[in-house]
This record gives C-alpha cells, structure tokens and sequence, in this order.
C-alpha cells in the first residue's frame, strides 16, 4: 500500500499553524517559537528551490531536532494543574499534536528527498555508508593516445 504523495507546503502550512496555536498562552519560551518557525522558514527555502538537496536535508534535520526539543519544553514548561486554564490546555495541546506529526512529516520530507535525488546514504563527516566505491575510474587517467609521438620509438625513413 502506497501513501498519498503531501506537497511540502500542506507540511508547512499545519506545522505553521500549530505552532501558532502552541504559542498563544506565552508560557513556553521564546526558545519554543524561535526554533519552530526557524526551521518552517528553511522549509520556505525547500518549497522556493525544488532542486536543491541541501534545503531539503536542512528541513529534515531541522524537523528531526525540533522534534528533541519539543520534548523538552513541553516537558519543562509544562503547567501545574493549578494553573491549567482552558487556553493553557488547547496552547499545550496543539504543542503535542504538533510534536505528534513531526515524525510523519519527517518521513514524507524524507521521500521528498529520495524523489530529488538524495542517496540513501548516512553521511556524517569521516564515517560514511553507501555505494561501493571500488569500480570508481576517474576521468581525468584515461587511457587516450599521447599528444607527442613517443621519441624512444625510431623513426623510419621514407627513403
């Protein structure tokens, strides 16, 4: 069974407004709403160049550590039972949806990515995973014939 292809603006377009909503109640810190809509905006930038591998990536990572994040704020900031007000509920709540879809999202932004072209490579600096290199011939050693005429090979005379 195939999922529905999501266009990368529905993705931004939800996280977007849940966001939003999460931030109402202002009892999360700027933290919360600064990292949140700075990856939308890397998003923005995947959205305008739809060829580029690295806006992609960056929107990815962005959402796979926002997702860290939100834990952790939601699970600091979370409000005492004393003062849960009904817009602390609904603010907290579309905090957790959103943290809920962000593994979702992570995986239509991830076939978004394999459909640009990306490797199903795991790259991190010195360690990498992935094609088998040992067939690689470079371009620049081909076997072409020389320019000059070899001088070690005699010249026969016409005569």
């Amino acid at each position: 069974m195939e999922l529905p292809a999501v266009s990368l603006k529905a993705i931004i377009l939800v996280h977007w407004l849940l966001t939003m909503w999460g931030c109402m109640n202002y009892f999360f810190p700027a933290s919360y709403a600064w990292g949140n809509f700075s990856v939308l905006a890397v998003g923005i930038w995947a959205i305008v160049q739809r060829d580029s591998l690295d806006a992609i990536v960056m929107f990815l990572t962005g959402l796979l550590l926002t997702v860290l994040t939100d834990i952790i704020h939601i699970s600091v900031f979370y409000p005492q039972k004393n003062y849960l007000t009904d817009l602390r509920r609904f603010s907290v709540g579309m905090a957790i949806l959103s943290l809920l879809l962000k593994p979702v999202s992570c995986y239509f932004v991830y076939q978004m990515y394999r459909e640009r072209g990306g490797e199903y490579t795991f790259n991190i600096g010195l360690v990498r995973a992935g094609q088998d290199r040992s067939s690689y011939e470079p371009i620049d050693h081909q076997d072409a014939s020389p320019q000059w005429p070899d001088a070690s090979k005699s010249a026969q005379n016409p005569y």
